[in-house]
């Protein structure tokens, strides 16, 4: 058995940007008065701050090891480090709402997912594109006093749609950092392998927005030995467009804010980049028998429905509260892997006394396969001497306890159970996977909140 437990401690992040990043942008309440302001609240370094330059750089960590159930018991570590700048060209070359955006990450370790578990999605959400990668190049412009934002140039849909802080209070990839159901029936791209992007976000009335994006597809983007900095198109074979319709109350900064904040979104995609049929292979055989290449189509769309809502907010200046979120998912068209899929959790921000920081949540997901998928997954079975058995649905849960150790460090022990694991990592497995348990454990180091101590 591997110890990768004791390589290093281990694990956050959003299957994206650094924490720090995201939430300078994703701020839905009010800033407590500056007699409340605890540790946790000090000002980053920031030594080039007053020229319009906004650095950052986060160390997330993830390790997981499965203590039983899986295909073998096992554990493993994956790591990213994030490096970035936001530079303020307003400031920097008096264009007015305009911001240039960068950042490279590099990626590292293993996935427990495949090594030991079988399963379609990994317990450590910060695994992927394992190498150093050009991350984000963009463009932002606000117009019309902020109303409408602009932001064209390397970058990645998942950072943008279908993307919540709540969800990274988790580690499993069912939902941190995005419903995972997206990526198994669509091209949605992914941080932090970036393409050729567009997007536009408008508020059209108070509170309500609308949200729309367009997103190069690109199999030599997904290579493993990709690295960001390619910026041909020539192998491209579409575009998918997601979209969101949102509702959303939130705390204003400076005081006057909602004490009760939350968002409800409709949204969606188009897809019309390439994608292989998950059963049948290009002579219409069933392909994981055939060894033969899949066949290719064009064309797939879905459908969200997802919230967040703060419940309790006893103190108005205080994050202390108990918030819920969910998120609904179905298939509208195409040939697909999955059919539906549903997730709920809750979090409760504030534990005990002198913990206000600190948080303790659960989360379940439920994935259910399409009947393509169960079909190729039972000739598989059968074709290896086993039982058509298979199990339709796959449950994902994880509890986890987020502490916040000083300003800069937060750790994230967490346990996750898998019922029904699927085959993808092992096909031609005669019998059924057994229920995973796994002990998971994820940091996040901030460098310049640490710099500033």
């Amino acid at each position: 058995m591997r110890f990768a437990l004791l390589k290093g401690a281990c694990c956050a992040g959003v299957a994206a940007l650094s924490l720090s990043a995201a939430t300078a942008q994703e701020v839905t309440s009010e800033d407590p008065p500056a007699e409340d302001r605890s540790a946790e609240t000090a000002k980053p370094w920031q030594p080039l701050a007053d020229d319009g330059i906004t650095l950052a750089l986060s160390y997330t960590g993830e390790a997981a090891t499965n203590v039983s159930g899986g295909l073998r018991r096992d554990a493993a570590f994956a790591g990213q480090v994030y490096v970035g700048a936001d530079l303020d060209m307003d400031r920097i070359a008096g264009i007015g709402g305009g911001t240039l955006h960068a950042a490279i990450t590099n990626r590292h370790g293993e996935s427990l997912s495949a090594l030991a578990l079988g399963n379609n999605t990994s317990v450590q959400e910060i695994w992927g594109t394992q190498n150093t990668h050009l991350a984000i190049l963009t463009w932002e412009q606000k117009l019309l006093n902020d109303r409408l934002m602009i932001e064209a140039g390397r970058s990645q849909a998942n950072i943008h749609f279908l993307n919540s802080p709540i969800y990274c209070n988790f580690q499993g990839n069912s939902g941190c950092g995005n419903p995972t159901f997206v990526f198994k029936n669509s091209n949605f791209t992914y941080f932090p392998a970036s393409s050729w992007m567009i997007r536009a976000k408008a508020e059209v009335v108070p509170h309500v927005t609308v949200h729309v994006g367009a997103y190069e597809v690109n199999p030599d983007r997904k290579r493993a030995n990709d690295h960001g900095f390619n910026f041909s198109t020539e192998n491209a074979t579409g575009v998918i467009v997601p979209w969101e319709l949102g509702y959303a109350r939130e705390g204003e900064r400076g005081g006057g804010g909602l004490r009760l904040p939350g968002h409800y979104i409709v949204g969606g995609w188009f897809d019309r980049g390439d994608y292989a049929d998950p059963l049948r292979d290009d002579q219409g055989g069933i392909a994981i028998l055939s060894g033969r290449d899949p066949a290719v189509h064009k064309g797939r769309s879905g459908l969200y429905f997802r919230f967040d809502q703060r419940l309790t907010r006893p103190d108005p200046h205080s994050e202390r509260g108990l918030s819920v979120f969910g998120v609904a998912m179905t298939n509208l068209s195409g040939r697909v892997e999955e059919s539906r899929f549903f997730d709920m959790g809750a979090v409760q921000t504030g534990t005990f006394a002198g913990r206000d920081a600190d948080t303790i949540g659960f989360m379940i997901s439920d994935q259910r396969f399409s009947d393509l998928a169960m079909e190729r997954m039972r000739a598989a079975r059968l074709s290896a001497g086993g039982n058509g058995n298979i199990h339709r649905h796959e449950y994902m849960m994880e509890l986890a306890y987020g502490a916040q150790l000083g300003p800069a460090i937060r750790i994230s022990p967490n346990i996750q159970y898998i019922l029904h694991p699927d085959q993808t990592g092992a096909p031609f497995r005669t019998r059924n996977i057994k229920d995973a348990l796994i002990l998971g454990f994820k940091f996040t180091i901030d460098a310049p909140t640490l710099l500033s101590h």
